[in-house]
């Protein structure tokens, strides 16, 4: 099941393209007649909103901070693929240089075919602004091919989110870190050592949270927005733990950005991340919001957070010690053996050998060249 699934992934991106290569070559046709000019293009800003322009042009980040949001899938696919300390780092920089590169033509080819009266296409009868858009652009039928493969590929994007979620799931409940991780965590042998129970369990969940989209567009905009939030603190946490307390232990992979560089990347990561998470807390319409218009975001996100650090206080800091580490006892340093020692971890190499361990001799020595322990 995996290699197929590995196929299929191959036949998802082929999709993609080819919906961005249809979009690219049809809308400049079907609107060389009434095609907008650079001026429109590049340097004309209009705000629909009630916020200030500077501001309102800070939310239109929310787009593009979305749209690259899934760039750490194949992380969570690691340990199926080949040489994964080379690959993902590749396929997370390839994601996001691809969405960036095509992301950019895209807006510009929308830019020069859209309506210029915005307020017709954000309020389209249709009642979805890319659908007016190639409608006004190739007609009817036109419209339904482009939005029917549109349609196709955004279900295959959600299947490839699944596999990825699949797999973070059945992670951490490898770990014991979710609630029933005995029943998650099992493999099934018959359909090719897959987390069938996570996929399935990952599928049920999505499928009650999209129930919520069918009440009204706030709650929509809530779970997209928790996309974002949900995403940017699941990054930051462990770049910030790194920077703050890890550095002792971190082991640089062979991908590597250098010393020099690898701090202050990841400290404008964390800001960059931070800004997003408050980014997406803002109703995008204005600051005086109803109750239609209100971005319920914070709320989701608070039950979320805050749920699991009530589950973790009650229950799961009695026996949850964190990730299992499975580490061969010569590829650590003696400084990072102190640093793991030091936290109370009991780590065993490969050899299970027992790794870490200080003695006063050593701390001693340690402390002389200047090593805190």
């Amino acid at each position: 099941m995996s290699k197929i699934m590995g196929k299929l992934q191959s036949v998802f991106v082929i999709m993609n393209f080819i919906l961005i290569a249809a979009s690219i070559i049809a809308l400049p046709i079907g609107a060389r007649h009434r095609r907008n000019d650079g001026r429109y293009i590049f340097a004309t800003t209009e705000n629909l909103t009630t916020w200030p322009t500077g501001w309102a042009f800070m939310l239109s980040w929310l787009s593009p901070i979305w749209t690259i949001g899934a760039f750490d899938s194949c992380l969570h696919l690691s340990e199926e693929a080949a040489h994964p300390t080379k690959a993902v780092p590749f396929g997370i920089l390839m994601s996001i240089g691809s969405c960036w590169l095509f992301g950019f033509i895209i807006m510009i080819v929308l830019a020069a075919t859209i309506n210029p009266d915005l307020d017709s296409v954000v309020s389209s009868k249709f009642g979805q602004p890319m659908a007016q858009i190639y409608f006004d652009a190739i007609g009817k039928n036109g419209t339904l091919g482009l939005m029917s493969l549109l349609f196709i590929v955004q279900f295959l994007m959600g299947l490839s989110i699944l596999v990825a979620a699949s797999r973070q799931a059945w992670a951490f409940s490898r770990d014991g870190a979710l609630p029933f991780s005995s029943f998650f965590r099992r493999i099934s042998q018959r359909f090719g050592y897959i987390p069938l129970r996570t996929v399935w369990g990952c599928a049920l969940l999505a499928a009650i949270l999209g129930l919520l989209c069918l009440i009204d567009a706030a709650a929509a905009q809530a779970l997209f927005s928790l996309a974002v939030a949900g995403n940017n603190l699941a990054w930051l946490l462990p770049i910030f733990a790194r920077v703050v307390w890890g550095q002792k232990k971190f082991k640089p992979g062979p991908f590597y950005t250098g010393d020099m560089f690898s701090v202050p990347i990841a400290w404008t990561a964390i800001i960059f991340l931070v800004f997003g998470i408050l980014l997406s807390m803002f109703p995008v319409g204005g600051p005086d919001p109803t109750p239609q218009s209100m971005n319920y975001t914070v709320v989701i996100n608070s039950a979320v957070w805050f749920g699991a650090l009530i589950y973790y206080f009650i229950d799961a800091r009695k026996w949850f010690t964190g990730p299992k580490i499975t580490i061969a006892s010569e590829d650590l340093t003696e400084e990072q053996q102190v640093a793991i020692r030091e936290e109370g971890l009991e780590v065993k190499g490969t050899d299970g050998e027992e790794v870490g361990k200080v003695t006063n001799t050593e701390r001693e020595r340690l402390s002389d060249e200047g090593t805190s322990v």
